[in-house]
């Protein structure tokens, strides 16, 4: 029986059993056996729910870089580890080998030492899908700094928030970004983030679309000019197994958004065993995720999780419709791709399309398709099945989190039979559990509760930057010994799980975590503005989409409403970024409210999704006469 790459479902129950019955000798024996250490833990895990802390594999000593890099050199140095589609077609793809990586990786981790970077200093990464990206990340870990990558799609406000928040020391970016027909101008984001950003002493820049920018002497350095000046060799740093690995801000529920920290060895470990088991990858195989490396499936599963394994993954710098719809169809018959890893929206927005756009490349190398980000739609699953894997292949749909590193609750392909929205088994090592109203575990099946996580796996997140008690308040206050995801399912009557949304003011649109409460207090910032509350519903393509209930501060505004909306998404564009604009306004005069003064989002989501036949008792509102013209007025 092999623990490392299951291959049966058979197999996989014994592997399952065993994980849950001797965790500290499973995962023992998985990591002694799959990756290099320089000095091996002393204990496997040790770990205290109430405080809460987590530790595995205390006291070994490694480079993740050296597991991800070094150790492929010998017999894989020739291997291509890392291919770049780039945005224009008409762009010659690269073709990275391990080889070439390790002297890009050596050569930059060089690069930030002359500039003062250190163990332990936190370096913030905001740049394109592009090599420098991946490259960036694993120079940070080669030499002990902590990174922190921030999409570079978030405005110059999100961006300082977390520069702030971890007190970066460098920011690592590029002139702009081409994605689609846009070029987008990234560096006068981060000029403009850095106008309140003091503990920022460098700025690494990376030419990619040759615009003309500003240069600020002593602050604002050419990479290209100063990776001319260094060695291509540089000795990795000597980590502990519990030394951050990097930092990755996720929404919250209420203001700022939260700097989720992860270790090295734990994430390393589970991170190369979850991709190997997830995507059943081979040696010959090549690997497409098509997330951005700004989320943490593209840290995941682009990055460490592939790298760990000697794979050969692609990163594209696109987007799905660009020149045509046909583009991720014409890159996996390009490259011959044999996994793909995708999130339901795209494959919304694409099934909506004319199918010619799939159907005249030649899909025959996919082997495996995932889904990432939401829980899949039967209809898209269905179109996904069909037209991409021609019924032929299966489709993984994955449940995990930002907060758990890797992949949780997902189907092995040619091992777990599949069911269309379910993400069916855990993998080995993770043990769910479904809780009811009073707080209870629900052992049962046919059963549907709050998703929790009652023992603790190697890549969990170990605390929030700066704010452990936060930490503990957030995943492990509501019921006692576990981590709560946040998230509700179900478990049909064979045990399999069903995701059925966030339980908290977090909307996944898109498969991006917004939480609501940042995007009100952009919101409220508007002079017109008194107060607002946002909620989700149903779309087509985004899964879901945001609705924005907007009082003003003179009732009646004569203003033009149209014009009114406009300001409040660009406002929420320069906090946020324009992945959390509003898809509907509605001005309403005021907001269903508990005597206490809590908005009731429950009712406005209802009308929002025009559920209004059933809004429960409204009688005990502060001012249920609000509730009627709010339906009234529903767009």
């Amino acid at each position: 029986m092999s623990t490392y790459h299951i291959k049966s479902l058979e197999e996989y129950f014994q592997v399952y059993r065993k994980s849950v019955r001797h965790p500290e000798e499973f995962w023992a024996e998985i990591a002694e056996e799959n990756f290099v250490w320089r000095k091996k833990w002393g204990r496997v895990l040790s770990y205290d729910f109430s405080k809460p802390e987590f530790k595995w594999f205390e006291g070994a000593k490694l480079n993740i870089t050296e597991n991800c890099i070094d150790r492929h050199l010998f017999s894989r140095g020739d291997k291509t580890a890392i291919i770049f589609e780039p945005n224009d077609p008409k762009e010659e793809a690269q073709h990275i080998t391990y080889r070439d990586l390790s002297a890009r990786v050596n050569s930059l981790a060089n690069v930030l030492k002359a500039k003062g970077i250190v163990k332990g200093d936190r370096v913030c990464i905001y740049l394109p899908m592009i090599p420098d990206l991946a490259i960036a990340c694993l120079a940070c870990a080669r030499i002990g700094a902590i990174h922190s990558v921030v999409f570079a799609g978030f405005s110059s406000t999100a961006l300082a928030t977390r520069i702030k928040d971890s007190s970066c020391k460098m920011v690592i970016t590029s002139d702009g970004a081409y994605r689609g027909a846009k070029t987008l101008d990234l560096k006068s984001i981060v000029d403009a983030a850095l106008e309140s950003c003091p503990s920022v002493q460098s700025v690494l820049l990376v030419k990619r679309t040759y615009n003309e920018i500003a240069m600020k002497a002593g602050r604002d350095y050419l990479l290209s000019d100063l990776l001319e000046a260094v060695s291509s060799e540089c000795p990795a740093e000597e980590m502990d197994a519990e030394d951050p690995l990097f930092i990755l801000y996720t929404s919250g529920s209420t203001g700022m958004p939260k700097g989720m920290v992860h270790s090295t060895a734990g994430y390393m470990v589970y991170t190369a065993y979850t991709f190997k088991n997830a995507f059943q990858y081979r040696e010959e195989d090549l690997y497409w995720c098509t997330a951005d490396v700004g989320w943490i499936t593209g840290h995941s599963y682009i990055v460490y999780g592939p790298l760990a394994n000697g794979a050969t993954t692609l990163m594209f710098e696109g987007v799905p419709s660009y020149p045509d719809f046909g583009r991720f169809w014409e890159i996996i018959e390009k490259h011959q791709v044999n996994q793909f890893y995708t999130a339901p929206t795209a494959i919304r927005a694409l099934a909506k399309e004319n199918l010619d756009f799939v159907n005249k490349y030649d899909l025959s190398s996919l082997k495996v398709l995932g889904s990432v980000g939401e829980p899949i739609n039967e209809e898209a699953w269905h179109w996904y099945n069909s037209n991409v894997g021609k019924r032929k292949r299966p489709i993984i749909d994955s449940w995990w989190q930002t907060e758990t590193g890797g992949i949780m609750i997902c189907p092995i392909p040619y091992v777990t039979p599949t069911l269309p929205t379910y993400a069916t088994l855990p993998m080995p090592g993770i043990q769910p559990a479904l809780i009811d109203e009073e707080g209870r575990e629900m052992r049962a099946n046919q059963v549907e509760g709050r998703l929790c996580i009652k023992f603790p796996w190697p890549s969990m997140a170990r605390t929030i930057w700066g704010n452990h008690q936060r930490y503990k308040e957030t995943y492990f206050s509501a019921y006692d010994g576990m981590y709560f995801t946040g998230d509700g399912a179900l478990r049909d009557e064979v045990g399999y799980y069903r995701i059925t949304g966030r339980v908290d003011d977090v909307i996944i649109v898109s498969g991006h975590n917004l939480g609501t409460a940042p995007i009100e207090d952009a919101i409220n910032e508007h002079p017109a503005v008194a107060e607002s509350a946002i909620v989700g519903f149903p779309h087509d393509i985004k899964g879901n989409a945001l609705y924005g209930y907007v009082c003003l501060k003179e009732t009646g505004e004569t203003r033009n409403q149209d014009n009114l909306r406009k300001e409040i998404n660009q406002i929420i564009t320069e906090h946020i970024g324009p992945i959390a604009k509003l898809d509907k306004i509605q001005f309403t005069e005021a907001l269903p409210k508990t005597r206490s003064g809590k908005i009731m989002r429950r009712i406005l989501r209802k009308i929002a999704c025009k559920e209004t036949e059933n809004l429960g008792d409204i009688s005990t509102l502060l001012n249920p006469e609000c509730v009627e013209e709010i339906i009234k007025g529903a767009l």
